[in-house]
Formats: structure tokens, sequence, C-alpha cells
């Protein structure tokens, strides 16, 4: 295999799927391998060769690995600066941007996931997201000032949250605020994101067919 080009590890109707988004709002080739998950292959030995941790989406580009969706993210967006989804180094957006990505992984996910679980949370001075209302209340706000993260600049940013904020607000995990739902429904429409979902969609059904 060309190892010049991206292979993209991907689990159906699940957090890889805004990957597949945001690969589609690049314009970018890549070869997909479609792991059926609710089969468990992502825990199969041949998969923890790519990523031992037994997660996707994942991606292998020049023979390296990329995981964790904001280094996903980071990395693909900077990959196609023509698609104009990711501020250069330059431009005054970029530390926002970058802020955001962070923000996802380091407080947002950690934050969501100790409200769900009910798990104590630490001290303020030894937590490292602070808490849960501060980490929506921040969220919310920059929402607020919209349409996306960055005011009028689209970034691969609003790709990773608004799937985030859609996902966990399905699941009664982040309350349905208007400036949630109305952030989610400018991605939705999207035409880019309309042909991933689709896509996404018809592998779903292509394993549910095959398990039957």
């Amino acid at each position: 295999m060309n190892s010049s080009r991206i292979v993209f590890h991907h689990g159906p109707n699940s957090r890889s799927t805004s990957t597949l988004m945001l690969l589609e709002e690049l314009g970018a080739q890549y070869d997909m391998h479609v792991l059926n998950l609710a089969a468990g292959e992502q825990r199969e030995p041949a998969y923890l060769k790519v990523n031992p941790m037994g997660k996707v989406p994942a991606i292998s580009h020049h023979g390296q690995l990329v995981t964790e969706r904001p280094a996903v993210f980071t990395y693909l967006a900077d990959l196609f600066p023509e698609a104009g989804l990711a501020p250069g180094l330059a431009d005054p957006l970029r530390g926002p941007y970058l802020r955001w990505m962070a923000f996802y992984g380091s407080c947002f996910e950690p934050a969501v996931l100790d409200h769900y679980m009910k798990n104590a949370v630490a001290p303020a001075s030894t937590c490292p997201y602070g808490d849960y209302p501060s980490v929506l209340a921040v969220v919310e706000d920059q929402l607020a000032t919209g349409p996306w993260l960055l005011g009028e600049r689209f970034t691969a940013a609003d790709v990773l949250w608004a799937n985030a904020l859609d996902y966990t607000m399905s699941f009664g995990l982040v309350p349905r605020k208007p400036v949630f739902e109305a952030y989610v429904a400018r991605l939705k429409v999207r035409p880019a994101i309309l042909r991933a979902a689709a896509q996404d969609e018809a592998l779903a059904r292509a394993q549910q067919r095959a398990a039957a």
C-alpha cells in the first residue's frame, strides 16, 4: 500500500464518523478500512497492531499512526491548507483554533464523563477541567458569538465540536440548549456533511445486513 495515501480506520455510527465528515469537507483522497465495532473487530489482534488502544478513528499516513480526534483533525486540516479549515501559523486565529481543539479532549470529554458517571470531582486546585457547569458555560458563551466557534470562520474545530455536542445531547449528557442545537443544525446542512452522513449510514446498514 502506498504510504503517502491516507488510510482511515473507521467504525460506522461512532465517534469516527466526524472524521469521515472532515475528510469530505477537505476533499481528501483516502483509503477506508471499515471495522465492525459491534462485532468487536477493533479489539482483534490485526487492528490492535494498528492502534493498541483498539479505538477509532485512527489514520495512517507516510507510515505513521495518528490517533485521538483533536490530533487527527489538526493533522488533516493542516495537510490540506487549500480547504481553508485550519488557520495558518501566521493567522491570529491559530491560537484560538488550537485552544478549542485541545479544550475538547482536556476539558469537555472528562467533564462530561465525570458528570455522567457521577464521579466525585477533584478540588478546583487539582481538577484538570474545573467543573462541569463551567465547561459548558465556556462553550455556550463562545458559541453565542457564532455562527461558528471562531465567529464567521468555519474550521475543522466546528466539525469536531458540533458532532460532540450532537452526540452528547442525544444521550442527555449535555442539555439541549438553543445555542448548541442551532450550532449542530448549521453543520448538518453542509453538503460535505450530508455526503458523509449518507455514506456512514450505508456502511452501518451493510454491517447490519451481514449480521442478520
